[in-house]
């Protein structure tokens, strides 16, 4: 029997040996290095192992030639390289930046058909409008189907506030649920007032008639854009992020590869591919004059703001819709990860790599906020966690004569050298978009796919196949997680969560046995930094704003976390102590520019210092306390003893970062005018809360204890001589 496994061993490793020596042949025929997957069985949890990064570069630089080249690895890109490997095409996709690095992670996080766009379909008799929202229904449907871990239905209220809307508003979300049909979440139904605040309690009841409550779904949408570049890459798609294409090769007139370079490494190479699809978002325009340097541009970028507000200004399992804002525009409130996302704002912008929020959005959105939540909730300017702003790429369509309106729904274009262009179009629609940019492919450059048709409706995507509502319990028995953690666990990476776990590490208490989190607020545990790195997370940046959501829940969580973030990654990636300082440089601006940081402080030193005369004598007195050798400023010395009174030991970097909190000129020092700079923003709810501030409060009480103390010694003494 053992000699039997032994020749069936040594045959399979001879038989591993021939495939590799097969993958990495030049050749191009089918068999030898190109097995097309089997996708009768659409709900099978495919067994091959997720090649590496190394791996994936490797076989692009082996010189095959594919079948399609994908330039992008947004939700659109990522579902193309799906869509085509699953047909049986050789697929490669290639990212700039990383998967999910643009418009892809900043937007509402709702799967949805488009409420006012069917508004817009019944009021102006538009079927092109109605035909959009039904497509994005059954989408919507779908990925809810597809990837159960990462979505949910969430039941949304539109609050009505005078009684002729009820009947208009009732009637228009029942026709949204009758265009969906059998592929409806749940039914929309009517809400008394008394019911609509015992769901809502923080919404406005002055004139308050009721409410309508649809539902649409929910997800996270970074993580959901990698799942299916994941699952491109387990069917056999060779995808890597940080290449970027920098030159386009034609013969004869006609595209046949590109020019590559890994902006890891910055080395360079060729591709070669029969046909290339651009899948870019914004940066549409920038692939198309690679083709053709005289085509007009049809991108027209615009800007749409999201700010994250502390959970307790919306119910966990309920949003809010704004249906006319002040401007004209709909404003979402919904829950998110713990949090609260309101948005979004939108405004003609540059195309860039990295976007920032401006504070005139943010404040546009805090005041639609204000006018919907009753006085007892104080929406403050501080409790702005955290704010992105993400770029939608709307286009005129370069396949009509005018080109000046903009496309209402997404538009596949041809180039005569063969660049399909798959452009507009939004989140929930991205598989309807792959299929057809696929389909428009196979006919543009007479490729033979093993099945004609497109076979990801139904898809089962990475993480889905083994997920159950009650998977985390088995976690949590099976590994000795924390609950809160092994929920989290199993919403991020569904059945994967146990791979996960595996590699989480010790903890030394008697509970949780496993998981140490990155961060004392949030669920994320030092396993999922390693896994990952497995999941192509090559920066800093990957990992606290894609892989964890952390970046976009709490800039300053994130802030705080990333030193140990940055040295498990170091670990894994094998980072010089220079490296790694240079990730952390990197990921420090990426959260103060694009994450909201900056606007933040700017905001706050802004205000003008109001306090108390009482209130400035009781502020001076705690920071004397703490600059004990009267200096006038306090140093990181000072903080680094401030804290050891309490036991608390913190790295240089925590150091550093509690003092870049408050240090508003950059000079390494906290004095006397930044100090009362803050408390005042503290007092009028432009900061929430400042480590720095407690602080110098649990100091002023230390010091109040210790002359107490003192003193009764002292009378004690007396009374005894």
């Amino acid at each position: 029997m053992s000699r039997r496994r032994l020749l069936i061993g040594s045959a399979a490793g001879a038989a591993g040996a021939v495939m590799a020596a097969w993958a990495l042949a030049a050749d191009d025929s089918l068999p030898q290095w190109y097995q097309p997957p089997k996708v009768s069985a659409k709900t099978e949890r495919k067994k091959r192992p997720l090649p590496s990064r190394t791996e994936q570069v490797n076989m692009l630089q082996a010189g095959h030639t594919y079948d399609v080249l994908i330039i992008g690895g947004g939700a659109t890109g990522a579902g193309c390289a799906l869509d085509a490997t699953t047909r049986g095409l050789r697929t490669a996709l290639v990212e700039a930046d990383d998967f999910a690095s643009g418009t892809s992670s900043r937007s509402t996080k709702l799967i949805h058909g488009g409420v006012r766009y069917l508004q817009k379909a019944i009021m102006q008799l538009d079927y092109d409008q109605y035909k959009m929202v039904k497509e994005a229904l059954h989408e919507r449907a779908n990925m809810l189907e597809v990837a159960p871990h990462l979505t949910r239905p969430l039941p949304i209220l539109l609050p009505v506030y005078k009684w002729w809307q009820v009947p208009y508003y009732w009637f228009g979300i029942k026709m949204y649920d009758l265009v969906a049909g059998d592929r409806n979440v749940k039914s929309s139904y009517y809400l008394s007032k008394k019911n609509t605040l015992e769901l809502f309690p923080m919404l406005k009841s002055d004139n308050l008639c009721g409410g309508i409550v649809y539902y649409d779904g929910q997800q996270d949408d970074a993580r959901m854009n990698l799942a299916i570049a994941l699952t491109a890459a387990r069917h056999g798609a060779t995808i890597a992020n940080h290449v970027s294409v920098i030159k386009l090769h034609k013969t004869a007139g006609k595209l046949s590869g590109a020019r590559v370079r890994d902006e890891m490494t910055g080395k360079e190479w060729d591709i070669k591919a029969k046909c290339i699809i651009n899948a870019t978002g914004p940066f549409t325009d920038t692939i198309r004059k690679m083709d053709d340097e005289t085509v007009k541009e049809i991108c027209c970028p615009s800007s749409g703001v999201h700010i994250v507000l502390p959970g307790y200004y919306s119910p966990e399992h309920m949003g809010l819709l704004d249906p006319a804002t002040s401007d004209g525009r709909v404003i979402f409130f919904l829950p998110w990860l713990k949090g609260t996302i309101a948005g979004t704002t939108d405004l003609p912008c540059q195309v860039t790599h990295s976007p920032k929020p401006t504070e005139d959005e943010i404040l546009f959105i805090l005041t639609e906020v204000k006018n919907y939540l009753n006085p007892d909730v104080e929406v403050r300017r501080g409790d702005v966690l955290s704010a992105w702003s993400g770029i939608r790429p709307l286009v005129s369509d370069p396949n009509k004569p005018d080109t000046q309106s903009l496309a209402r729904n997404h538009i596949v274009h041809v180039s005569p050298a063969g660049l399909v262009t798959i452009a507009g179009g939004k989140w929930t629609t991205y598989r309807a978009m792959a299929a057809e940019t696929i389909d428009a492919a196979i006919e543009s450059a007479n490729l033979k796919p093993l099945y004609k048709e497109c076979q990801t409706d139904g898809f089962l995507i990475e993480g889905a196949h083994g997920w159950t509502p009650t998977m985390y319990i088995r976690l949590v028995q099976d590994f000795g997680l924390e609950m809160e953690v092994a929920q989290h666990l199993a919403k991020s990476y569904g059945d994967r969560a146990f791979a996960v776990a595996k590699m989480a590490s010790m903890t030394g208490k008697r509970w949780p046995i496993i998981g140490k989190k990155v961060h004392p607020e949030f669920p994320y545990i030092d396993a999922e930094i390693r896994y990952g790195v497995r999941e192509y997370a090559c920066t800093a940046v990957d990992m606290i704003a894609r892989r964890l959501r952390l970046a976009f829940l709490n800039v300053q969580a994130a802030v705080e976390a990333l030193p140990a973030i940055t040295d498990i990654m170091a670990e894994e990636l094998k980072w010089s102590d220079a490296e790694k300082n240079r990730q952390i440089k990197i990921a420090s601006e990426f959260l103060a520019n694009e994450m909201g940081q900056m606007v933040n402080r700017a905001s706050r030193d802004k205000i003008p210092i109001n306090l108390s005369k009482e209130e400035i004598q009781t502020y001076i007195k705690r920071f004397q306390i703490i600059d004990k050798d009267r200096k006038g400023f306090v140093s990181i010395n000072d903080i680094r003893r401030s804290l050891k009174n309490y036991g608390e030991d913190v790295t240089g970097e925590q150091l550093h970062e509690i003092l870049r909190e408050i240090d508003t000129n950059m000079n390494g020092q906290v004095e006397l005018d930044e100090y009362l700079q803050m408390m005042s923003a503290i007092k009028s709810g432009h900061v929430a809360y400042s480590r720095f501030a407690r602080m110098a409060e649990m100091e002023e009480e230390h010091h109040e204890k210790e002359s107490l103390k003192k003193k009764i010694t002292v009378e004690r003494s007396g009374g005894g001589l």
